[in-house]
């Protein structure tokens, strides 16, 4: 293939040598260390990570502004610059690989459901916007009625693409398809199909039909993961999960035969967060005794996101998988630590709302990660500390540089 050195092709080899660069650098292996050592559950020191930030926002700055005009090239680009602007301003514990990695072209991945909602927004460019979900499972003959997506990958664009930045990365970096994340929150798409106010009733008026919808959304996740094994979606070289580092040596490595990742050989991330306010008897009757046997079908699982899950440590126990707990704003920091007592790793979230208010809560950003940091200290376990969910930082592009500056004091000290 003879290759024409247009201007979308120079910058990219500009961002690509740069990237380079610092992928090659000794760090990225020592971080590699670090994670897998605190994935595997002998911490030598708590990580630190970033991400669901305002790209929006932070997309307005002039490092961040594209000089390609191909579409395609465009979001190559932009996955570079948004990579260096995070080294540059917030590395933390963030490791840069020596690759460059495209998302294969899949449709069809929706987990048998399709939304219905209203939508409002505050601003056309931000992707956080309120919902308000039409309920779509009011009976048992609508929930049956929903059926299995058919998952395709469109093989020729995909290779397409793969052509061109070969081309353009030769000599500078490989090129490789990232795999699908698989999502097994199923109360969260539940809670997309049937407004909240009707799922926490459900559990009073109606637990056989809510313990039904949790089965019927078990089972079209289960055919989810099966045809993503089948084409070979899942990937075993994931960097994250759920916005923490996903290196460890405790996923087997086996049954790839056939090139292709199983859901053993994977990460994935499990949740219930519209059961934070039941009793753990309640969330564990509903989420854990049903959902179980799908989270066991993978190597390792991240178990929470939002919902406090201090006082139910000990039905997440029931399922021998989970490596990891949130450990959410809402959470119990002290009665969290001793109930994990260094058994998990403690996902410690720091509270968004400590820089996205409008002003910078130094104090109280040093109190929580103060105590988190003790309470593990004295449980012996493992701990990463998390900033994510952060959808606005209301001009002031700087808090999240300054919160990376903190937490990694408190990570090194």
């Amino acid at each position: 293939m003879v290759i024409i050195m247009n201007k979308d092709y120079l910058i990219l080899r500009e961002l690509g040598n740069r990237v380079a660069e610092i992928a090659a650098l000794p760090v990225q292996q020592e971080k590699k260390k670090l994670w897998t050592a605190n994935n595997d559950l002998h911490p030598v020191r708590p990580m630190v990570y970033i991400d669901q930030l305002p790209w929006h926002e932070l997309d307005t700055t002039e490092e961040m502004e594209l000089g390609c005009t191909d579409p395609f090239f465009r979001t190559v680009e932009q996955n570079l610059r948004m990579l260096l602007y995070r080294w540059k301003h917030f590395p933390c514990d963030m490791v840069v690989e020596n690759w460059i990695e495209l998302q294969r072209t899949v449709h069809g991945l929706n987990y048998g459901i399709h939304i219905e909602e209203e939508i409002r927004q505050t601003s056309a460019d931000n992707d956080i916007v309120s919902h308000r979900y039409i309920d779509q499972l009011q009976d048992v003959e609508s929930l049956n009625a929903l059926q299995n997506d058919h998952i395709t990958v469109d093989d020729a664009l995909d290779q397409r693409h793969m052509d061109l930045c070969n081309d353009i990365f030769q000599g500078i970096l490989p090129v490789r398809f990232g795999g699908v994340q698989i999502h097994s929150g199923l109360w969260d798409r539940i809670a997309q199909m049937r407004p909240a106010e009707n799922i926490l009733y459900d559990f009073a008026d109606k637990p056989e039909f809510t313990a039904k919808i949790v089965q019927k959304f078990v089972d079209l996740t289960n055919a989810t993961i099966d045809q993503c094994e089948e084409l070979g979606l899942l990937d075993p070289q994931m960097q994250y999960i759920h916005c923490t580092g996903a290196y460890t040596s405790d996923l087997p490595e086996d049954g790839m035969e056939d090139g292709k990742a199983k859901a053993r050989n994977v990460w994935s991330l499990g949740m219930a967060q519209i059961l934070a306010t039941v009793s753990p008897a309640m969330h564990e009757e509903f989420e854990i005794d049903i959902v179980k046997p799908l989270y066991e079908r993978f190597g390792l699982m991240y178990y929470g996101c939002c919902e406090p899950l201090h006082n139910k440590i000990d039905m997440i126990r029931k399922v021998r998988n989970i490596r990891k707990i949130s450990c959410s704003p809402w959470c119990d920091i002290p009665v969290a630590a001793d109930n994990i007592a260094g058994d998990y790793v403690f996902s410690c979230k720091s509270n968004p709302a400590f820089i996205c208010a409008g002003s910078f809560a130094e104090d109280e950003i040093r109190s929580q990660l103060s105590l988190a940091k003790e309470a593990c200290r004295k449980t012996n376990t493992p701990l990463e500390i998390i900033l994510k969910d952060v959808s606005s930082l209301r001009g002031h592009l700087d808090y999240v540089d300054r919160w990376e500056k903190i937490a990694m004091e408190y990570a090194l000290a």
